[in-house]
Parts: C-alpha cells; structure tokens; sequence
C-alpha cells in the first residue's frame, strides 16, 4: 500500500477530479496502479482457469469504467479501491455473461472465490449469482456488503476493515459472519 504521503495526494486527486478536474485522473492512475493491479490480481484467481481476462486488462478496463463516470465523489482512497473492487467485479460479471451469451451449453470448471466462499455454486453463472446477492446485501445493509468487499475482494485483513469502515474488528467479524449466513441462504434457499 502506499505511505501516508502517497494516501495524501490520492485523496487530493479524488477531490480535486470530483470538482471537475479531468486532468486529475491521469495524475491519480500511476499512484495507484500497482494496488489496483494486485486486487485485479487477486479477483482473477478466483475465476475458473483459463480466464481470457488477464490483471492489466481487467485495471484498464476498470479506468474505462471509471471515465465513462462524469462526476464522483469518492471520499478517500479506501472509498476509491472499494469502487474500483467493485467495478472490477462488475467487469468480470460482464465478461461472464459475454462468456456465457457465446457458448450457451458449454460447462466451465468452477473454482471457489474463496475457502470460505467455498459453497459458491460451482456453474458458470456462480459470479453472476453472487454479484447479485452481493448487490441486494449492498441495497439491505451497505456496511455488511464493504466489510464483505474488503475481505474477500479487496483482500483486507479484519483489522484493515475495521479501519477503513470506523468500526471495531469485533464488529467487523460480526457483520462477516453474518453477511456470508446471507448469501449461503440467498445463494442456496433450498438448504
């Protein structure tokens, strides 16, 4: 992660692009590139093997994603990679259904978002199941969707969540617990 200076100017460039300021994100790109390189990284092991989509290509597609956006206001560079998370995922979900539109009957082998996310419907529309679930969570409760997003998407450690969300780890291990009963029960209403 960068230093508190390199936090500084982030959050300096995000204002400063929400004012208007399109020359900003061309400064913001190279402070952030490497995190946003081992997120998309770290997304993309989590996709069945031979994903087409590789690391560089999910972050460019992401900056795409994210100039198409007129105007945001994204408050600090925590706010600033859980949107980014978020649109890479929205990118994948894309991808997916690209995927899926093109070889409709054809079966992938799934491998499981996360040891803990291991009941994740193991089908080719399990990242689009569990986008949705992750959305309708974001639309009941916002906190328990980032505490969820910063886990196991962004990859922060419970302390680190609890950082960025100004809650306690205790609370964090809470809204977890009970964010991923959520989705096993949205995921799987039958059980």
């Amino acid at each position: 992660m960068e230093g508190r200076e390199g936090a500084g100017e982030i959050t300096r460039l995000l204002d400063s692009w929400a004012h208007g300021d399109s020359t900003a994100v061309d400064r913001l790109a190279p402070l952030v590139y490497d995190q946003l390189r081992r997120l998309a990284e770290s997304l993309l092991r989590n996709e069945h093997p031979g994903h087409t989509l590789q690391g560089t290509a999910l972050v460019n597609e992401m900056f795409g994603q994210l100039m198409k956006l007129r105007k945001i206001n994204l408050d600090d560079r925590s706010h600033f990679y859980t949107f980014s998370a978020r649109l890479m995922r929205r990118v994948l979900v894309d991808h997916a259904r690209q995927i899926k539109a093109a070889k409709r009957g054809s079966a992938f082998s799934r491998v499981p978002l996360n040891t803990e996310l291991a009941w994740a419907p193991p089908r080719d529309d399990a990242l689009l199941d569990l986008s949705a679930a992750l959305e309708e969570l974001h639309a009941l409760d916002p906190g328990k969707a980032r505490a969820i997003e910063l886990r196991y998407f962004l990859g922060c450690t419970v302390e680190e969540s609890a950082a960025i969300l100004g809650v306690s780890p205790s609370g964090i291990d809470r809204d977890i617990r009970f964010s991923l009963a959520w989705l096993h029960g949205r995921l799987h209403p039958a059980l």
